[in-house]
């Protein structure tokens, strides 16, 4: 994709997210990891009133990484090199808390949905575990030029792969690529479950497509929950429209089968997990293709 946008670190500039192409697309899947970039804005660390990598805390550790097999599967992978704690784009395009800046907001902005309340809006005002990530209120001019420069591109880069994809198959499935601690539970008993898949309770991916996602999940093992606690955000709900083909689900990935989240480095069993996952999505494309009769539908 051209005029991807940069981000400067302080190891130089570099694109702010990377559109990862098939060789040839035979799949009809897009992926999407939004949370897990790690290029870190030197402007932003110098902003910011949190020590070492305290910063670190609202990353999806690796999870890009993970599903880095996906093009040679076939599909795109669109992956932010942008930390979620400089810009959220799982959130709506303007979702900010008029605390954070210096001056008043435009009456456009979205200042009273539940994310912004608590502290993680398109420009999130804390990490994980409620630590406030700057200093001092921001100019709003920062913030537009997040959402001008880097946001929109990168949601235009998910809408053209999508509308490239449900082109040559007739129908396009993201998979919205994230991480959740390894603490969480949400099954019977309070099990913590391995994975869990999020289709906004039924609304923004088939329910065939849903179930056949968490059956080929389960062979391999995994303990799936569905909706609860993450039932998708943002990107589910504005690309998920089953009705003309164009199907969203997210997955939340147990960090605890892979990383060690207190310092934030993968552990043994990266490998056994991402080689599982390329199972998972060469399964999960079979079991669409005999569904749908893709192969026909893409000559």
């Amino acid at each position: 994709m051209a005029n991807i946008p940069m981000i400067t670190t302080a190891s130089g500039a570099v694109p702010a997210f990377e559109v990862v192409e098939p060789a040839e697309p035979t799949i009809p899947f897009v992926f999407c990891s939004p949370h897990s970039g790690r290029d870190y804005p030197a402007d932003f660390l110098a902003a910011t009133r949190l020590p070492g990598d305290s910063i670190r805390r609202s990353e999806d550790l690796f999870v890009d990484q993970l599903f880095e097999c996906v093009p040679k599967l076939g599909a795109p992978l669109i992956r932010a090199r942008f930390p979620r704690a400089f810009l959220d784009v799982n959130r709506e395009p303007y979702e900010l808390d008029p605390q954070m800046f210096s001056e008043p907001l435009p009456d456009y902005v979205n200042v009273g949905s539940v994310r912004v309340t608590g502290g993680l809006g398109t420009i999130p005002r804390i990490v994980a575990e409620n630590e406030e990530i700057y200093r001092q209120r921001l100019p709003l001019a920062e913030a537009i030029d997040r959402i001008e420069t880097i946001y929109k591109p990168f949601h235009a880069a998910v809408e053209e792969r999508l509308r490239r994809t449900k082109e040559r198959f007739g129908m396009a499935i993201l998979v919205d690529c994230h991480s959740m601690p390894s603490s969480v539970r949400a099954l019977p008993g309070g099990r913590r479950p391995d994975m869990v898949l999020g289709d906004r309770y039924g609304t923004s991916a088939g329910a065939r497509l849903m179930a056949i996602a968490t059956g080929r999940l389960t062979r391999l093992g995994y303990d799936v929950a569905r909706n609860k606690p993450y039932a998708g955000g943002y990107i589910t709900e504005r690309y998920g429209r089953p009705a003309v083909g164009q199907h969203a689900i997210q997955i939340e990935i147990n960090r605890g089968l892979y990383a060690d989240e207190r310092i934030y480095r993968p552990h043994a069993g990266f490998e056994a997990l991402a080689e599982r996952l390329a199972a998972f999505v060469v399964g999960f494309a079979q079991d669409v293709d005999a569904d749908y009769g893709l192969p026909a539908a893409a000559e």
